[in-house]
């Protein structure tokens, strides 16, 4: 039996966060389409970071010049490239690999549930290196923020709302009990999650040289977190602005 001891271990091995495929579908095919309403236009060069297995990102390649996926799961990066190894404009990349990338490489890059896995040193060094990657005019996505007062009953709320919504209602209640035993629960419970109120990321923003909004809705299916647009401080002024 695998033993799991980080966030990137989870990831790189079977887990149960999706309580069926029908799930995993509608989950990424959501976050796809919230990410091609967000792009600048047409030639926008995007990084995905924190992907996931990002099953209908050929939607989002579809709508621009070139796409990043970046997962640091190496089982997810083979996953990916098996997959869109026919989408010419898909690329894989480890987290690793993006710091050999030029400066304002990305018009758009988007890091969906990515936050609370970190440290405070690693988002701090992850802003660092986002910024410096970014172009001038381009944009930071920081999606699905928890604040401090979001725990269980709101997300099992939020859940079981969007599994009702979409079709899996019966697998998600199964999903919630398997998930009570998981391996997930006991890393969550041993490592903790991050959270952070509206004011404390839009300093922590600030601090790493971006101004910020807060989007209208979360990217996520959980209305309760939070997501965010920033701009490097140094941005060229956007017009009606």
């Amino acid at each position: 039996m695998t033993t799991i001891r980080d966030w990137v271990g989870f990831w790189d091995n079977p887990h149960s966060i999706y309580v069926n495929a029908r799930h995993a579908d509608v989950h990424y095919r959501d976050v796809a389409e919230a990410i091609v309403r967000l792009l600048p236009g047409p030639d926008a060069r995007v990084l995905d970071f924190g992907c996931g297995e990002a099953l209908h990102a050929d939607l989002v390649a579809a709508a621009a010049r070139t796409l990043v996926l970046s997962d640091a799961a190496p089982s997810v990066r083979r996953n990916l490239a098996a997959r869109f190894a026919a989408v010419p404009n898909i690329a894989v990349a480890s987290p690793e690999e993006l710091r050999g990338e030029p400066d304002g490489s990305f018009d758009l890059i988007v890091a969906n549930s990515v936050v609370q896995y970190l440290s405070r040193a690693d988002l701090d060094a992850l802003l660092a290196q986002w910024r410096r990657l970014i172009s001038p005019s381009g944009a930071l996505i920081v999606a699905d923020v928890i604040p401090p007062d979001v725990g269980a009953v709101s997300d099992l709320v939020a859940l079981l709302r969007y599994a009702a919504a979409n079709g899996f209602l019966i697998a998600a209640g199964i999903g919630v009990a398997r998930t009570a035993f998981s391996s997930y629960r006991k890393l969550r419970a041993e490592l903790g999650i991050a959270k952070y109120t509206e004011a404390e990321f839009r300093g922590i923003l600030a601090a790493a040289g971006f101004t910020a909004e807060r989007l209208p809705a979360n990217i996520e299916h959980n209305p309760a977190r939070i997501s965010f647009r920033a701009r490097r401080t140094d941005a060229p002024a956007r017009a009606g602005s």
